[in-house]
């Protein structure tokens, strides 16, 4: 992980408590997290995203962890390590052979403070005529364009691209275009436009 510390905390035996990143089971990441948040004297973060996305049976609401099957525990390695990593919902907690790395308290306070009190950000989709977007996933994956048109009944939007040299409309759903800076974690379950 960038920005990890990658002392290695077997040795050192750490008295005060540390960030550590644990890997939870598949898609148990709020379980895991609510389990370890029980635990006294241990303090979790599990960053998420809310979005749109598109079903058959039409657009839904979800909310996915950041990291997809990782969160982060603050804990005292030397008196908690065992009973964290038996709680309901983790996997283990992020060791590379005796290395135990942490994650650097400023480090987490910048993500904590990028996902406020719920721990959720939200990616918008209220879009505009002249914001810049990117295109996410399908044929067109990746390029910049500017929203033309909105089109909230049939929830697609008109962006311009410039593609093959000259501009050209392309009409798409709502969820395959983000805000240009922002990122969209693709999912395998995803549908391209």
């Amino acid at each position: 992980m960038p920005g990890a510390d990658s002392r290695d905390v077997s040795a050192a035996h750490p008295a005060a408590p540390c960030w550590f990143c644990l890997r939870s089971q598949p898609k148990h990441e709020h379980i895991a997290a609510r389990h370890v948040s029980q635990l006294p004297g241990v303090e979790t973060f599990l960053p998420r995203i809310r979005f749109r996305r598109t079903r058959r049976q039409g657009p839904v609401w979800v909310t996915e962890a950041l990291f997809p099957n990782y969160l982060f525990a603050r804990f005292n390695w030397q008196t908690q390590v065992r009973v964290v990593r038996h709680a309901p919902g983790v996997s283990d907690v992020v060791h590379f052979g005796p290395r135990w790395p942490t994650v650097p308290d400023e480090l987490m306070n910048e993500l904590r403070a990028c996902f406020g009190e719920t721990s959720v950000h939200v990616v918008g989709e209220d879009f505009a005529p002249g914001d810049e977007v990117k295109i996410s996933g399908g044929a067109f994956h990746g390029l910049a364009g500017v929203v033309a048109r909105v089109m909230p009944a049939r929830e697609r939007v008109a962006v311009l691209l410039d593609f093959l040299g000259r501009q050209t409309a392309v009409e798409l759903p709502v969820a395959a275009v983000i805000r240009e800076g922002e990122v969209r974690v693709q999912s395998a379950d995803r549908q391209p436009p």
